[in-house]
């Protein structure tokens, strides 16, 4: 989530956006993940986050964000902020997983040309969907640039993230 967080800080950033609720919006994403059972009822994660969001009066767009990440929500994604989490979420996880298989486990021992190396290679973590990584161009970014603003945020933390 801390990975998110930045990423979409990055994201708000780079369009003139706000950070503090593009970044609570990454923040928050997955705030349901442990209380539903994804894999058996995927349709109920993030609408439950919502739900939950809801109750403690936090913001309306970083509630249809949560629900919008999860394709699974029946949440059709129509704001820059919607489909900005939607396409940077798996590419967290593409990056995580590029780094863990460097000797060092580190990320600033990564580099860009190397995350889109290991995004054509359909076999190499698999949950992170290409497909929607790639829909990174709905908000105007292509394929390339989207995956250095990402690496680069979580660069900057890399501490937090213990990578």
């Amino acid at each position: 989530m801390l990975a998110l967080e930045a990423v979409m800080r990055a994201l708000a950033e780079r369009f003139g956006e706000d950070k503090d609720k593009w970044g609570v919006a990454g923040l928050l994403h997955d705030i349901d993940m442990e209380m539903v059972d994804y894999r058996n009822e995927p349709q109920k994660h993030g609408v439950l986050g919502a739900q939950i969001l809801r109750e403690k009066g936090v913001d309306e767009d970083i509630i249809n964000a949560t629900l919008a990440h999860n394709e699974e929500s029946g949440k059709e994604r129509e704001s820059k902020i919607e489909k900005a989490i939607y396409a940077a979420d798996p590419l967290t996880g593409l990056i995580v997983a590029s780094v863990l298989v460097l000797p060092s486990k580190k990320i600033n021992d990564i580099n860009t040309r190397s995350i889109q190396k290991r995004f054509k290679e359909k076999a190499f973590a698999k949950g992170a969907n290409r497909e929607v990584i790639a829909s990174c161009s709905e908000i105007g970014i292509d394929l390339n640039d989207f995956i250095e603003i990402g690496l680069n945020a979580m660069q900057e933390i890399s501490d937090e993230l213990e990578l």
